[in-house]
């Protein structure tokens, strides 16, 4: 089941991308002021070379002092090239660590979309099934949200003709007779309403198969209406029991 996720409100909710734009832009910079690094460092030694021939008419203790300041303007530079490539080797791994911290986001969120912790919203099916005659019991609307599943269906919720609606989740249930069900140990009169996220002509031909759920509310003195919809929302949401025995594997 897919849900719209953490943080949900009543709509939409997207993970914005990680912008490569950005990391692009800081790595090109950090590229070129390495580039500009060094081209001073040549330039600087080119300029020595050129300026060797009025250096040999020059006192030792000018040359002394004319090679400490290479040597210390050298080793500037090296250091500074250096500070440059550690920056730019902590982005990249920054980069990497963003883009997995994005991929984990999104991944928990279809998580939670599917066990009902988290709204949703999308394309799906809105339909309301009537029992006048009380005969619609557990057993077809356990094959009404299997035949939801089979189907596709991301997200799945049913309400009662009062109260709040029912989040299905993987550990759902439902039991009683037509007119007295109950699921998830809350009682539900009809008529119900129940709404699903998937792909609409998909959901909607699997519970109109000959001999599927919607004969089978028919057979049972009730009926039924099915509208397909490019948005319906599935807002109620699930609590999640601590695990009692499970631990996670290796």
């Amino acid at each position: 089941m897919a849900e719209s996720g953490a943080g949900p409100h009543e709509g939409r909710h997207e993970l914005r991308p990680v912008s490569k734009h950005r990391s692009n832009v800081v790595f090109a910079i950090l590229a070129a002021v390495l580039l500009g690094v060094l081209g001073i460092a040549i330039a600087t030694q080119v300029r020595s070379t050129v300026a060797g021939d009025s250096l040999d008419s020059a006192r030792p203790a000018d040359l002394l002092v004319v090679l400490d300041n290479l040597n210390r303007r050298e080793a500037a530079l090296r250091q500074e090239v250096s500070d440059l490539e550690d920056s730019l080797a902590t982005l990249q791994r920054s980069g990497s660590t963003v883009a997995a911290l994005a991929e984990a986001q999104a991944r928990l969120m279809a998580l939670s979309i599917q066990v009902g912790t988290a709204p949703a919203i999308g394309p799906g099916v809105t339909m309301t099934l009537t029992d006048p005659a009380g005969g619609v019991g557990s057993e077809v609307m356990l094959d009404l949200i299997q035949e939801l599943r089979a189907a596709g269906a991301e997200a799945i919720q049913i309400a009662g003709s009062t109260g709040e609606p029912i989040r299905i989740g993987v550990n759902s249930w439902v039991t009683g007779r037509g007119g007295a069900l109950e699921l998830d140990s809350v009682k539900i009169s009809a008529p119900y309403t129940v709404s699903a996220i998937g792909d609409p002509p998909t959901l909607a031909a699997a519970l109109n198969i000959p001999g599927g759920v919607f004969d089978n509310v028919s057979r049972n003195g009730g009926s039924f209406s099915l509208e397909q919809s490019q948005q319906v929302t599935i807002s109620a949401l699930r609590q999640l029991n601590p695990r009692q025995y499970a631990q996670p594997g290796n």
